[in-house]
């Protein structure tokens, strides 16, 4: 579920064979998330958020408007929206997203260090049937595993029936392991050493966030409970994106994100378009009808 190892496996190995077409070999190799009969987020799903520290009204909106770009349909091509559509082809139709609590917490109330079980704890308290509670994490807050993983998502119960809600953790990694979190708008911390991608929202640590946010949203509603979408062990799964890990337009391998489309005036990269002339890096997301990884450009 973590979003961060495959990458590094993938860059080492970059080095270890010899370098002619990298993608080419990728393309070779067959690539099914099998579905195990469980449910899926489908439908009207209410996405909490939970602000765990202090983030700016800037770094919220940049967020905001990213979640309800996925359910727009007024956007310009390439965009968000048409990024999420992949979603409908995993069984049961469409899942869309609608912003609901906003939950701030600036005074740090479980402290700066975070270890795991404080992230259902903080989720379970917002969780509902078909929800998903959002946890953010400001910059100056450790998560245990941080850097292995940049974020992850899981479930807790709702009340003592049988139902669980479901829940991701994100956190800035401006300033904590943005070599790993946050590229390619950061050097990465293993491969070539590129210059790193001028982020389109003008923050580092949060457009790194909407990487991994989206990641772990389409992770979330195509295998919600364990019993989804993926391949491999459950509790280490490849799901809809991170079995697509580093990937971003096409031509991309280990260690170029592929290529991209570029805003002329602030030399930004972006795939997709949003709400509120907000532009995102979104990653590749594994297609059922092809079983491949689809990137918007």
């Amino acid at each position: 579920m973590a979003v961060a190892s495959i990458y590094k496996f993938a860059t080492l190995f970059l080095f270890c064979i010899i370098p002619f077409s990298f993608s080419e070999l990728v393309q070779e190799q067959p690539l099914v998330l099998k579905y195990h009969n469980g449910p899926l987020l489908k439908g009207k799903i209410a996405v909490n958020l939970i602000w765990y520290g202090k983030f700016s009204p800037a770094q919220r909106s940049i967020i905001v408007d990213f979640i309800n770009s996925l359910s727009s349909g007024k956007l310009k091509l390439p965009s968000a929206s048409s990024w999420w559509k992949t979603t409908e082809k995993y069984k049961s139709g469409s899942s869309t997203l609608l912003v609901a609590k906003q939950v701030l917490f600036e005074n740090y109330p479980l402290g700066k260090i975070l270890k795991n079980p404080h992230l259902p704890a903080l989720a379970g308290k917002f969780n509902g049937v078909n929800t998903v509670s959002i946890i953010l994490t400001a910059k100056d807050v450790a998560v245990e595993g941080f850097c292995m993983r940049c974020g992850t998502h899981g479930s807790t119960r709702v009340g003592r029936g049988p139902f669980r809600g479901a829940f991701i953790w994100v956190g800035n990694s401006e300033t904590q392991c943005p070599g790993q979190c946050a590229w390619p708008f950061h050097q990465p911390i293993y491969g070539p050493q590129t210059p790193p991608l001028v982020a389109p929202n003008g923050d580092v640590g949060v457009d790194g966030m909407i990487i991994n946010l989206a990641t772990l949203l389409a992770n979330t509603v195509t295998n919600p409970f364990n019993n989804g979408y993926f391949q491999g062990p459950a509790n280490a799964p490849l799901e809809a994106v991170s079995a697509c890990t580093g990937m971003f337009g096409s031509g991309s391998y280990p260690g170029y994100p592929g290529n991209l489309l570029v805003e002329k005036s602030s030399g930004a990269s972006y795939n997709a378009n949003g709400v509120n002339g907000r532009k995102y890096l979104l990653p590749a997301m594994w297609d059922p009808q092809t079983s491949t990884c689809k990137t918007l450009v």
